[in-house]
């Protein structure tokens, strides 16, 4: 399937119930804008409705060239060459550089918790194509031949701009790409428009801005009950194992990989939102989160972040001065 042809079929096929740091109304009366992309909702909210359509014009462009670059369902993108060249170098664009290192950078942070390296687990499992284009399966799944790789096999010469994947994985930047992508977009729109901005990529959440009261309900899906919080800045994300999941021989899968085993995570927590100091390091603590299971709340206060953690069985747990 050609490049143009896989992006016809995700446009065509029904998305799924949008995950995430739900954004519902924010700042009623703000000019706000909304559209279906990367099978998410993206949201960009502004303080000056001359700004809107510009904004809105700019963030579509800077998410098709990130989806040029990383895109792990495209077989044209930087992304997909790389993987399919495992162990030779290529030059990659600096789109793309900014994004693995991003997301090396992240891995090393969490200490392995959250690991760009697991795309051919998922393939492996199931998770070769968009997601709204996932077929369940009756075919077992067991483990995964072949030798595993870590993202400290991965070599990125930031200053060349040359990409090496291992042999053994392919990246899968799902985890950072999207959250980076907002962090970016905040921050440039509002260098650019000169007022305050807030966009949401499917539960990835950046504002930039003098604006220091951004209204946010916070909730598993759309129309489920949730928590209205004030966000003073930076980010705030969403990892859930309650979307993005699909069946192998009756087996519900998510798309939340535990690194040690690449089998999806089984921990306690089905939902994990994070406010941090950007998107980006607030997705690589509520996926982390998941990934850790029992061991997430300590994670979660050495690394002094709010959190508000949603068991299997709906209770909350709140850490690090997540309001009440």
């Amino acid at each position: 399937m050609s490049g143009d042809e896989a992006r016809a079929a995700r446009a065509a096929a029904p998305l799924p119930d949008p995950a995430g740091s739900v954004i519902r109304r924010p700042d009623a009366g703000l000019p706000t804008t909304t559209w279906q992309d990367w099978s998410c909702t993206v949201r960009l909210v502004v303080t000056d409705p001359g700004a809107l359509i510009p904004a809105a014009t700019d963030l579509r462009a800077l998410m098709g060239r990130v989806d040029a670059a990383s895109s792990r369902f495209r077989p044209d993108s930087e992304l997909a060459r790389a993987n399919a060249r495992p162990g030779r170098p290529l030059v990659v664009s600096r789109t793309l550089v900014d994004l693995v290192a991003t997301a090396l950078d992240e891995a090393a942070w969490s200490a392995g918790a959250v690991d760009p390296t697991l795309g051919l687990d998922l393939v492996h499992l199931g998770y070769d194509r968009d997601i709204v284009l996932v077929q369940d399966s009756v075919t077992p799944v067991g483990p995964r031949p072949g030798i595993r790789r870590r993202w400290m096999d991965v070599h990125l010469d930031e200053r060349t701009g040359v990409l090496t994947v291992p042999t053994g994985c392919a990246l899968d930047l799902g985890a950072s790409a999207k959250a980076q992508t907002a962090d970016w977009a905040a921050t440039d729109l509002h260098a650019r428009y000169g007022c305050d901005v807030l966009v949401e990529i499917g539960g990835d959440l950046a504002v930039a801005g003098a604006k220091d009261d951004w209204q946010v309900l916070v909730a598993e899906r759309a129309g489920r009950a949730g928590q209205q919080i004030t966000l003073g800045g930076g980010g705030l994300a969403t990892s859930t194992t309650t979307i993005r999941r699909w069946q192998r021989a009756g087996h519900e899968i998510s798309h939340i990989l535990d690194p040690a085993t690449g089998s999806p995570a089984s921990g306690p927590w089905r939902t994990v939102t994070v406010a941090a100091p950007t998107a980006t390091r607030a997705n690589t603590c509520s996926t982390g989160a998941i990934v850790l299971g029992a061991g997430a709340i300590d994670w979660l206060n050495d690394t002094r972040v709010a959190a508000r953690l949603v068991d299997r069985d709906g209770a909350v747990v709140t850490t690090g001065g997540w309001p009440s």
